[in-house]
C-alpha cells in the first residue's frame, strides 16, 4: 500500500476551494471515490484523516472545502460565523456542494460513476442536501449530522442514505429524526437511520472528550459501530465496481 495525499483546487464560480485527496498509488485504474464533508470548523485534520482511511479501503478519499479558500474557524464564534450563512441559504450551499461533486468526478484517479459521500455534523447536513438534489451518489452517509430539511424543489434521491445519530444529541431531538424518516420514506429511497443510545453529538470525534459538555461527547462504542456499518454499506454499493455487465 502506497497512500499519497495532495491538495486539490477547484472553483465554485469565483470562489477557489481547496480540497484534499488521498489515494493508494498501488491501484492504477480509476477507483470509487468517497467525498468527505467537514464539520462547522472547515476542512480540518479530522476530515483529511477520513480521506486517508478511505484510501486505505481501496477508494479515493476526497475531503471537500465547503467554505472556500481552505478557511477554518478556530473558535465557536468563528465556526458559527462560517457555517450560518451556508445553513441559512441552502441554494448557495448546494451550489458549493455541486462544485465539489463535479471536481471529484473530474479527478483522473476517480471513476466518476462511482461516488459516495459522508459528512460529520454540519457535513452531515451537506451530505443529505447533495443527496436531496438528485446527485448520482451511490451512498450518502451522515454522522451526527443536522437533519433540517430545505425549501429547494424536491428531486428523486438516488443515493442509499445512512444517518448515524446519537439519541441524546440536543441538536437533533427525536421529532427531527422522525421527520427525516418521513421525508426519506416519501422520497421512496433506500434509507437507514441508526440511533445510538446514551450517545451525544460528535460521538465520532475523539477530541470531544469533556463529559461535562452537555452537547458533545466522544463514544468509542458508537464510533466503532457506526464505522462498521459505514464500511459495510460502501462495500455493498461498490461491490460491482470494475465488473463488466453480462
Amino acid at each position: 500500500m502506497n497512500i499519497t495525499t495532495k491538495p486539490v483546487e477547484y472553483m465554485d464560480g469565483k470562489t477557489k476551494c481547496i480540497g484534499y485527496m488521498a489515494w493508494d498509488e498501488s491501484y492504477a485504474d480509476p477507483k470509487p471515490c468517497v467525498m468527505i464533508a467537514h464539520d462547522w470548523s472547515g476542512r480540518n485534520e479530522f476530515a483529511e484523516d477520513k480521506a486517508i482511511q478511505m484510501a486505505a479501503q481501496g477508494y479515493i478519499g476526497f475531503a471537500i472545502d465547503v467554505y472556500g479558500e481552505g478557511v477554518r474557524g478556530n473558535t465557536p464564534e468563528e465556526c458559527t460565523a462560517l457555517m450560518n450563512p451556508m445553513v441559512d441559504d441552502r441554494k448557495i450551499l448546494l451550489k458549493r456542494l455541486k462544485a465539489a461533486y463535479k471536481a471529484a468526478q473530474n479527478l483522473e484517479q476517480v471513476d466518476g460513476n462511482a461516488i459516495a459521500m459522508m459528512g460529520f455534523c454540519f457535513g452531515g447536513l451537506c451530505t443529505l442536501d447533495l443527496a436531496r438534489s438528485g446527485a448520482d451518489l451511490k451512498a450518502a452517509i451522515s454522522f451526527h449530522g443536522l437533519f433540517t430539511g430545505n425549501d429547494l424543489p424536491p428531486k428523486k434521491i438516488k443515493a442509499s442514505v445512512l444517518a448515524l445519530h446519537g439519541w441524546d444529541d440536543p441538536l437533533v431531538p427525536p421529532a427531527m429524526v422522525e421527520a427525516l424518516g418521513a421525508e426519506l420514506t416519501l422520497a421512496k429511497c433506500d434509507w437507514q437511520i441508526h440511533a445510538y443510545g446514551q450517545t451525544r453529538h460528535a460521538f465520532m470525534v475523539p477530541t470531544a472528550n469533556d463529559p461535562k459538555d452537555p452537547m458533545s461527547l466522544y463514544s468509542a462504542t458508537a464510533e466503532r459501530r457506526a464505522w462498521a456499518v459505514t464500511l459495510d454499506l460502501l462495500a455493498e454499493k461498490f461491490a460491482l465496481h470494475g465488473v463488466d455487465p453480462i
